[in-house]
């Protein structure tokens, strides 16, 4: 949990006249051989964006728990959260223009088992990327940014 006091980033622009209710979510920055854990999120319509594994808390639910869900449905990995790295927030549009702030927990994960029985999103699919080609390719800014901070805190480990 950031310190009291911490500022919390806020990524993205609202569009004029739209409502972005916060929904808490939370991310995992999955590190294994080198490389991490990423969700391509292909789109009905065509194209697509590449997320880090993550998304929405369920009623009940811990950060780290719905990321661990979240890591399971969206790319079938099995994970272990090993700690936060960072909070962001993120004005987000999605596919069928919803709208939210998304107010993310990004945690340091590694896997525990290869798991497709969990993955349920059909739209998304596991891809392994260098930490520095992933936060290049990443879309949505806050996820880059706690990408870095993550790598930041592995330098000085």
């Amino acid at each position: 949990m950031p310190a009291a006091g911490r500022i919390v980033p806020q990524f993205g622009q609202p569009a004029p006249g739209r409502a972005y209710p916060d929904r808490p979510a939370a991310f995992a920055i999955v590190e294994r051989d080198g490389q991490i854990a990423v969700a391509r999120v292909s789109f009905a319509a065509g194209g697509g964006r590449l997320d880090l594994p993550g998304g929405g808390l369920d009623p009940g639910e811990t950060a780290a728990q719905a990321a661990a869900r979240e890591c399971g449905e969206e790319v079938g990995l099995q994970i272990a959260v090993d700690a936060e790295v960072a909070r962001a927030d993120h004005y987000f549009t999605n596919e069928d223009d919803s709208r939210v702030n998304t107010r993310g927990v990004f945690f340091a994960a590694h896997v525990t088992a290869e798991a497709p029985q969990l993955k349920v999103e059909d739209d998304h699919a596991l891809e392994w990327m260098t930490p520095q080609d992933a936060l290049l390719a990443l879309d949505r800014e806050s996820h880059a940014w706690a990408l870095a901070a993550w790598l930041r805190l592995r330098a000085r480990a």
